[in-house]
């Protein structure tokens, strides 16, 4: 299934290309992810867990990440396994990044191949809209990661993105729950549909 989510980050770009190059914060951001470290080939590990119920699927896997720094763009083709439940799961995703004003446009373009009893899940009409409540957690977190605009070091005129400036990198994540993923996406879905009638009833 292809997945395309477009989301704005308020800070600048050369800001936030800078924070998609530290890999462990990144995934430190989006929920339920946790990174692993880097391989000894050049790939990542990482694990994501959710928890639907008394399910819960932990994917552990490793991608392959690639950056154009000239287009602002990174690549990202990675695969995992839930061992205990069978499941398994490919993603292949561009991130393009892109200036506006003094914030950043992203937009992500996502292929993603489930098996196994998660498939399931992939099959309803609400994936798009679980994608797109991780995609605002993801905004949230990561925007509180970066360095505020005020937290300039005295006498710079762009801001400090080392580290050691930006907010502490949370601890392990804990699972992230499929209900209220899907509540939340099920809320997003009928309001979208309200809004819908009430634009054709005054159009």
């Amino acid at each position: 299934m292809k997945i395309t989510q477009v989301f704005t980050v308020g800070r600048p770009l050369p800001v936030v290309w800078a924070f998609f190059h530290d890999i462990p914060r990144v995934a430190a951001c989006v929920p339920g992810a946790e990174y692993l470290g880097a391989k000894e080939d050049g790939r990542h590990a990482g694990r994501v867990t959710t928890k639907v119920g008394p399910f819960q699927a932990s994917f552990e896997g490793e991608a392959d990440v690639a950056y154009d720094e000239a287009a602002h763009s990174v690549t990202a083709n990675g695969k995992g396994v839930d061992r205990k439940g069978a499941s398994r799961g490919k993603l292949a995703m561009t991130c393009t990044c892109e200036a506006a004003g003094d914030a950043t446009k992203v937009t992500v373009d996502a292929d993603i191949q489930l098996s196994g009893p998660i498939a399931q899940f992939g099959r309803t009409s609400l994936f798009n809209e679980v994608a797109g409540v991780l995609v605002q957690s993801f905004v949230q977190n990561a925007e509180a990661q970066l360095v505020p605009p005020a937290a300039l070091a005295p006498g710079a005129s762009e801001p400090v993105t080392t580290s050691s400036s930006a907010a502490p990198i949370p601890a392990a994540p804990k699972p992230v729950s499929g209900l209220s993923l899907i509540m939340a996406a099920l809320k997003a879905w009928l309001g979208s549909l309200v809004r819908g009638k009430e634009a054709g009833r005054n159009a």
